[in-house]
């Protein structure tokens, strides 16, 4: 009997530590939300060095503003590092991988790219001439050239485009060196007819900032247009991982290194 009582308390024990192991946030963040759906397309731009007042509480960004107004604003979305490269290398592979600065750099996999690729799904960085390789994080892994186009390849057909493409203005048009109202009217040229098309077709843009104007909060505008998405002002804390393991969601892929650490956004979406 004394054996039998030790066993099962033994039993027990292993109970309770598997199912502290299945219930932990850190298991729960790696779960799949049903609450995320399954997209045809998503299209991530990446605009550059502003914060949420210089863009949001303004009115030299109309487009922009347009779209927070019928899509989902965030309203304490936050970058991750100054200055901008690491945070085009969090948002394509879910690490800023120790880099801490613009200058180039050869790293590994695996990357959002490498990930769909395996479930039969494709990516596409689609730059402007003149986009420097700092803002084109594929370019430092392997391969990277392979999945770039130019934006001129961008198709007017939007059925055509991958699972998922980075949009990449150049530094005139992604308001680093160009005004704030060049690269808002960058943004509707280039984007505003697929802003209009994925609402109804299933598929998503998600219009961000690389950094804020080199401020300690470093706090960015993150707006979610297209299909599903509950128009309004959400408050909860996002940053660039937020943002990546979402896109991960959609797909059911899994989470990419310090993504597993980040929950899919899941508040922004109609109910079915």
């Amino acid at each position: 009997m004394r054996y039998f009582l030790a066993s099962w308390l033994v039993g027990l024990a292993a109970l309770a530590v598997a199912g502290a192991v299945l219930l932990s946030p850190r298991s729960l963040a790696h779960s799949r939300s049903p609450a995320v759906p399954t997209l045809d397309h998503i299209v991530v731009a990446i605009l550059e060095n502003h914060s949420f007042p210089q863009i949001m509480d303004d009115g030299s960004a109309p487009f922009i503003r347009e779209l927070a107004g019928r899509g989902a604003l965030f309203t304490r979305s936050f970058a991750l590092l100054h200055p901008s490269q690491p945070n085009y290398f969090a948002l394509f592979s879910g690490s800023t991988h120790n880099v801490s600065d613009d200058g180039d750099h050869t790293l590994n996999g695996p990357t959002l790219a490498d990930l769909l690729r395996q479930r039969g799904k494709a990516f596409i960085g689609y730059i402007e001439d003149g986009s420097p390789r700092k803002h084109n994080p594929w370019e430092s892994f392997p391969d990277g050239r392979s999945m770039e186009r130019r934006l001129s390849d961008f198709p007017a057909d939007f059925e055509r485009l991958p699972a998922v493409s980075f949009v990449i203005p150049n530094q005139q048009h992604d308001m680093h060196d160009g005004s704030v109202e060049r690269g808002d009217r960058w943004l509707r040229e280039h984007l505003g007819a697929y802003a209009d098309w994925c609402r109804d077709h299933n598929s998503l843009l998600v219009v961000t900032f690389d950094e804020d104007d080199d401020g300690a909060r470093n706090r960015i505008p993150t707006i979610f247009v297209g299909s599903g998405i509950v128009p309004g002002r959400y408050d909860r804390r996002i940053d660039h991982y937020s943002v990546l393991r979402t896109i991960l969601a959609v797909y059911d892929l899994p989470p990419l290194a310090q993504t597993a650490f980040a929950s899919p956004i899941t508040d922004i979406w109609h109910r079915k």
